[in-house]
């Protein structure tokens, strides 16, 4: 109980700290666990990975910088209701749902584990191509006012991904003979400069307010039963689009708050109010990301195939304590399996508990004035950059990259699809490329897969039904000046 607890506390400031993810957390803490009992390891671990995750919420409702990759999407919404007055509310929605979305993806990796890693199994660098290609029409649904500057933002993050060595063969582009650019621009340095400098210059032309005196008086989680419930189908379909995405390797919660988001607003009655503090947004955002670390789970513990980075230092933590993951891990240790399934319930429970305690303090955060708190942002950006790699070039990645957020918003391009562009053109064009090398070069092999075949099928049914509404709203506005 004590290492769990530990280890939330931990991930929550590591999660909040832009640039100090659930990735980080669990490296550093890895080595302490040596000496450990393996289900004490695996409690402190887990307690970072789901406090890791939990953590990024913080600063990406109060200060638009989403903390962790995960937390892109609590962004969109999440800011715009701490500006208009409504920082509890913001933060209400994100803790409970972010617990409800964890504990639904617990409840399904212990139930169910088995055969749906042998499903996720399945799916091949065609199955993987479709659905990448099928999430980046999703930069439709993020383009806001202008699908064409959503597109050109989109391609913009897709080039910015090609930067580097390239998959499969390693051979180096768009480096301009600086060796610096071989391993290309790190997600974390991108997203930072993107939402987080590119803000701090927009507020900087402005005249530096004081700091809000904001009401914190809150009864609950700032919002009432009634719209607890009305959140209710949202949420669990959130929360089933997170675990879906998690369970497939290397996708991860950066790419499932983001498409969880997405589909909430074109499932929305009022998707023109996403983006100017939609509650259904927060919502969305929070119960896919933390439904994902579940699904991620799904393979480790099953098959033994880490998802991404942060199950990758997990399986590393199961092999040190001579545990190999896989069918056979439920036979001979399942003291250990079921010692991780628990620890991942009260590491659930601590982190809304921690959160929601923290909630009236975390929302003072507005009442700080701005000429102290954007300097302590900016070294805090800084520091976290440069602490990925340890290298100098992130930092200057960082302002490279608030230089063209800032350039971006004020031509009005929207910033989201550059992220989305960003994390999903590797996937997209490593699949591709091993396809094509397992077809020896051809094609059709791509669009006659069943599963490959649905989903690009769906691809193209989402960009016709986008033009259509496109059309629809550009008919509406001209019969509209027509009348007036």
């Amino acid at each position: 109980m004590g290492f769990i607890l530990i280890g939330v506390a931990l991930g929550l400031v590591f999660g909040s700290v832009p640039g100090l993810t659930a990735t980080m957390a669990i490296a550093i803490c890895l080595p302490m666990t040596f000496g450990m009992a393996p289900i004490d390891a695996m409690s402190l671990l887990m307690g970072l990975y789901i406090g890791g995750v939990s953590g990024g919420l913080i600063p990406a409702i109060l200060l638009n910088l989403p903390g962790t990759p995960s937390s892109i999407a609590t962004t969109f919404d999440g800011y715009p209701m701490a500006k208009n007055g409504q920082p509890g509310a913001a933060f209400g929605y994100a803790i409970l749902f972010s617990f409800l979305g964890g504990l639904l993806s617990i409840i399904i990796l212990m139930l169910l584990a088995p055969p749906l890693a042998k499903v996720a199994l399945k799916f091949g660098p065609f199955e993987y191509f479709a659905i990448t290609v099928f999430a980046l029409t999703m930069i439709s649904s993020l383009a806001g006012g202008s699908l064409v500057k959503g597109l050109i933002s989109g391609i913009i993050g897709i080039s910015l991904a090609m930067v580097g060595s390239a998959p499969i063969d390693a051979f180096p582009r768009f480096t301009f003979g600086m060796n610096a650019l071989d391993a290309g621009f790190q997600l974390l340095p991108v997203l930072i400069g993107l939402f987080a400098v590119s803000e701090i210059i927009r507020i900087s032309e402005s005249k530096i307010k004081k700091g809000k005196s904001i009401n914190y008086a809150m009864k609950g989680f700032g919002f009432s039963v009634k719209d607890f419930f009305k959140q209710g189908w949202n949420g669990l379909r959130s929360s089933f689009i997170g675990t879906g995405i998690g369970i497939l390797p290397g996708i991860g919660g950066g790419t499932a708050n983001i498409i969880a988001y997405v589909t909430a607003k074109n499932r929305s009655k009022n998707p023109e109010s996403f983006g100017k503090g939609n509650p259904d947004g927060v919502v969305a955002s929070e119960s896919a990301n933390n439904a994902a670390v579940g699904g991620a789970l799904v393979p480790l513990i099953s098959l033994g195939i880490p998802g991404d980075t942060v199950t990758a230092l997990l399986l590393g933590g199961l092999v040190i304590h001579g545990l190999t993951p896989g069918p056979l891990l439920f036979q001979n240790n399942g003291d250990v399996v079921y010692g991780i399934f628990a620890a991942l319930i009260i590491a659930n429970i601590a982190m809304i508990a921690f959160l929601y305690w923290g909630m009236r303090v975390f929302t003072r955060v507005l009442s700080i004035p701005q000429y102290i708190l954007l300097p302590i942002i900016i070294v805090l950006c800084v520091v976290g950059a440069i602490g990925v790699n340890n290298r100098m070039f992130d930092a200057g990645a960082l302002l490279f990259f608030g230089i063209l957020g800032y350039m971006l918003l004020k031509f009005k391009f929207p910033v989201a699809p550059i992220i989305l562009g960003f994390i999903l053109g590797p996937l997209l064009e490593t699949n591709l490329r091993r396809g094509l090398m397992y077809t020896k070069g051809e094609f059709l092999p791509f669009l006659t897969q069943p599963i490959a075949a649905v989903f690009l099928s769906l691809a193209v049914l989402s960009i016709i039904l986008k033009i259509r509404d496109n059309y629809k709203k550009k008919k509406k506005a001209d019969s509209n000046t027509i009348g007036a």
